[in-house]
């Protein structure tokens, strides 16, 4: 998820890309436009047939800035009635005689490339709602989140007229084909940590492959996704192809459990991917994508270059205030240099800039919520209490308002240990010692999960010899958290199934549908 624009130029990885998130922000200041550190908020209703309506309930739910624990606006909130509303409107949008379905596929691709030069152009105020909303920093949100989705857009633009069948060979007198059709009524469910690249996610490849949607943001983080919402209008979505209902689980479970939905796709925890899983075979057997957690293993070699493994270790954990599925929250480090890569870490912890999202040198906004910051204090917590050695933070930071967590660092860190095996999702990194490859990938396998891994050393003989080994979706060697719209991703074991991004992705979206006409014989 991580590219820098500098002077309108990805920066690919690499030293120039950790510096720039890590400790060098300020660098890159004055490249970044001023916040709009009180953004207006333009729409909070449900957005059902291109248009704003109230729940049916008349309920509400506030959105919390969570680097004040202020509301910043109240959000309606969608229940099973306005769930079966929105599931009808997507459902007539998907009709074979609707203009969406008759379209060509190419202004399909217009209409997706549209949207996404909508959020070029108000690129500042989304960074800007997202940090208010998510407590995310800015110069993140606008550097990696809102570019990452606007590539997205444009990529699954690309594909809206190249996601075609074959002609196939057959036995006897026959021709046959195959067709690649849409699924239909797709509902989305987004997590909170990155909510405009989810939703980019979720969108591109749906509507690329002609399908409708509706689509369930995060409690925590609803309002970028309702500006999306009218955007998609603005780019000329037809009515009903693009649905948006902000609300709790029970709008999630609604959705997940209706029998005119065809396909869900959820990302988030594991347990709710389970009871999504779950919901699909008692009803209709509806298509299930699923994007879940993560304990993904960070292996640095000792032949490593060290001061880039540290900070880019630091990098792969604490991005994103740890709120990251696939961050590398279990460090493996080689003995002979484990007591020195554990001091280097813990200083590089303890010099991590933390406070005001919108200010641009800050590296570390608040977790998302009060629930989020009690969960990761609780895990602090037991870790001491099993033995592991606190070496940086370890608390709230109190000097703070908001749900703000120092950045923590844990040495001495066991597999059996509750912090090496649950999944924290905030910032607190546990490095643990190994000696040889073959134990290190054995222990790194040891996990329910399987979404990412990565490796560090200068051998690349012992690198691959890693990376065939580790059981996840995603490897990176000497680099983390490095993603784009072309590369699959997704997970082994409980981090999920399916994949977003690339070619991927568009099998998610599809039906194939086998064509076989008879030739007609030549008549004497």
């Amino acid at each position: 998820m991580l590219r820098l624009l500098r002077n309108n130029t990805l920066v690919s990885s690499g030293k120039s890309l950790v510096s720039a998130f890590n400790g060098s922000v300020a660098k890159y200041s004055s490249q970044i436009p001023e916040p709009q550190t009180n953004p207006d908020i333009l729409y909070t209703g449900l957005f059902i047939n291109n248009e704003w309506h109230k729940s049916k309930t008349g309920k509400t739910f506030g959105s919390i800035n969570p680097a004040t624990e202020k509301t910043v606006a109240e959000i309606q909130c969608a229940g099973k009635e306005d769930v079966d509303i929105a599931v009808q409107a997507a459902r007539n949008a998907f009709k074979s005689d609707s203009r969406w379905r008759r379209m060509d596929a190419s202004n399909r691709g217009v209409l997706i490339y549209r949207l996404a030069e909508l959020l070029e152009r108000d690129r500042v105020y989304l960074a800007s709602l997202e940090t208010l909303d998510n407590g995310k920093p800015y110069a993140v949100a606008y550097n990696v989140d809102v570019p990452m989705a606007i590539k997205n857009l444009r990529y699954f633009a690309g594909w809206a007229d190249k996601n075609h069948g074959k002609t196939i060979p057959m036995d006897g007198d026959y021709f046959a084909y195959t067709r690649h059709e849409p699924v239909g009524v797709c509902a989305q469910i987004i997590p909170w940590n990155f909510p405009i690249v989810m939703m980019a996610w979720k969108l591109g490849p749906a509507l690329a492959t002609g399908n409708t949607i509706v689509l369930k943001p995060a409690e925590q983080t609803s309002l970028t996704a309702l500006y999306i919402a009218e955007l998609t209008k603005e780019a000329g979505f037809p009515p009903g192809v693009v649905n948006v209902l902000p609300g709790f689980g029970d709008a999630g479970a609604a959705l997940a459990n209706h029998y005119d939905v065809d396909k869900v796709a959820f990302t988030g925890s594991t347990e709710v991917g389970k009871l999504i899983q779950q919901s699909s075979g008692k009803t209709n057997l509806k298509r299930v994508t699923l994007e879940l957690g993560g304990k993904s293993p960070n292996i640095v070699l000792a032949d490593t270059d060290m001061d880039y493994a540290v900070e880019t270790s630091h990098f792969g954990l604490f991005f994103n205030m740890g709120q990251t599925c696939c961050a590398g929250s279990r460090t493996f480090v080689e003995e002979k240099i484990y007591d020195e890569f554990v001091e280097r870490s813990a200083e590089r912890a303890k010099k991590r800039t933390v406070g005001n999202p919108f200010e641009i040198h800050v590296e570390q906004g608040p977790q998302v919520d009060q629930e989020q910051l009690q969960r990761i204090l609780g895990m602090i917590e037991e870790g001491k209490k099993q033995g592991a050695k606190l070496v940086a933070g370890g608390n709230r930071a109190n000097q703070l308002p908001g749900y703000f967590v120092q950045p923590t660092v844990f040495a001495d860190v066991q597999d059996d240990m509750t912090i090496a095996r649950e999944e924290i999702f905030g910032p607190v990194q546990q490095i643990i010692r190994f000696k040889n490859l073959d134990e290190v990938i054995a222990r790194a396998n040891n996990s329910d999960y399987g979404l990412a891994a990565a490796v560090f050393t200068r051998d690349l003989d012992k690198a691959n010899y890693i990376v065939q080994g580790l059981r996840a979706g995603t490897v990176w060697v000497n680099t983390y958290n490095i993603l784009a719209a072309q590369i699959p991703f997704g997970g082994y074991k409980i981090s999920g199934h399916g994949r977003e991004n690339g070619e991927y992705a568009l099998q998610n979206y599809t039906e194939v549908k086998s064509v076989i006409v008879k030739i007609p014989q030549k008549s004497s």
